[in-house]
């Protein structure tokens, strides 16, 4: 029976090798090396099935294996898998699978994945995956992925997720997510995702969410530590500091009943504000030095002239430093409400008063170490 199979199979393969080099239209492509194989490249031949170790074809419709590398000068209609690299010159139509890269000239419809490197051309429909980078030319849509880097050219949609960084020269519609940077050259509809930053260098239509934040315009939300946008809102900030060329940047000093001495920053817009704040001494422990840091963030209202009331929610961090004993823990946190009326004399001096309510607890055990009123006042510089 294996003398049998052994001779089914030296017949196949002397077939294939006898198989005339003038075929122009179809046949099966046996190689070793480019110039070594069934079917030789010229310019009109079409190659239906391709098993090999290098093999070189003008036209691939249909399946394509070898075990280093694949170069198909034309188109490539269906599976094209190799260990190392495939390249097809004109459009991808199928499969690509590669242990290191896989590269179209023109564009890729349907699904590549390669251990390295994607590189496809203009008008990508589909699917690309990528350990370590993904590239696209123009007007690609559909999903990139890829360990390190996704690069796209002037038009991207879809779905983009990568370790590092997502970069597209123009427009994107759709999702971009990474851990690090999120760039859009012009116009971002959509979603963006990122680790420490996303930017979108003319218009946001959507979300941005990230550590930091920066468009130019904004139609829609952006969340992080820090927002930015340079010319126009029409959304929401929701951040620690949210701020755009207009925001006034203000020390503010201050002491109250709760922390007696304290000293802040507040960004203020037109009508949101943020405020981040540093104190000690805070009264509801012993009379040991303690510290606290707090945000506030809230709204402000003009009444007359100078005169402004406004309103805010804050939490503030303390560290009880040398007052920890048995009842007393070495942190705490409070959650604080504020009303606050406020007067400007001048553009860079201001007085205002403060009233409110917190709950001081404990972060070990769900239950209140304090709770009471809160009276401060302050000045405002800048």
């Amino acid at each position: 029976m294996k003398i049998k199979k052994t001779i089914i199979t030296a017949a196949i393969l002397m077939a294939a090798v006898c198989l005339p080099a003038q075929n122009k239209s179809a046949g099966i492509n046996i190689s070793i090396w480019k110039d070594i194989c069934t079917q030789p490249h010229d310019s009109t031949q079409t190659t239906y099935v391709n098993i090999g170790l290098l093999s070189t074809m003008n036209r691939l419709n249909g399946v394509g294996i070898n075990a280093l590398g694949s170069v198909i000068h034309g188109d490539m209609n269906g599976v094209q898998i190799t260990g190392l690299a495939n390249l097809a010159g004109g459009t991808m139509r199928g499969v690509q699978i590669a242990g290191i890269s896989n590269i179209s000239g023109d564009n890729t419809v349907g699904f590549s994945t390669a251990g390295l490197v994607n590189i496809t051309g203009d008008g990508t429909r589909g699917v690309t995956i990528a350990g370590l980078t993904g590239i696209g030319g123009d007007n690609s849509s559909g999903v990139m992925i890829s360990g390190f880097m996704n690069v796209t050219g002037n038009m991207a949609s879809g779905v983009h997720f990568s370790g590092a960084a997502n970069i597209t020269g123009q427009s994107f519609n759709g999702m971009m997510t990474s851990g690090l940077l999120n760039v859009v050259g012009e116009n971002m509809n959509g979603l963006q995702i990122a680790g420490i930053a996303n930017i979108t260098a003319t218009k946001l239509n959507g979300v941005q969410i990230a550590l930091c934040n920066y468009a130019t315009k904004v139609r829609g939300l952006q969340i992080g530590l820090v927002n930015y946008y340079r010319e126009d809102m029409k959304g929401l900030q929701l951040g620690l500091v949210n701020a755009n060329p207009n925001t006034r940047i203000q020390m503010m000093v201050y002491g109250g009943n709760a922390t007696p001495a304290n000293i802040g920053v507040r960004f203020k817009n037109q009508l949101f504000y943020t405020i981040l704040g540093v104190g000690s001494m805070y009264q509801g422990l012993n009379d040991k030095f303690s510290m606290s840091a707090s945000y506030r963030a809230g709204l402000s209202f003009p009444i007359y002239k100078g005169l402004s009331i406004s309103g805010d929610l804050g939490y503030q961090h303390i560290e009880a430093c040398d007052n920890k004993d048995e009842v007393i823990p070495r942190r705490l946190y409070a959650l604080q409400a504020r009303a606050n009326l406020e007067y400007q004399f001048t553009k860079k001096f201001g007085v205002f008063a403060t009233g409110g309510y917190g709950l001081t607890r404990f972060y070990n055990k769900s239950s209140n170490y304090d709770k009471g009123a809160i009276v401060e006042a302050g000045i405002v510089l800048f």
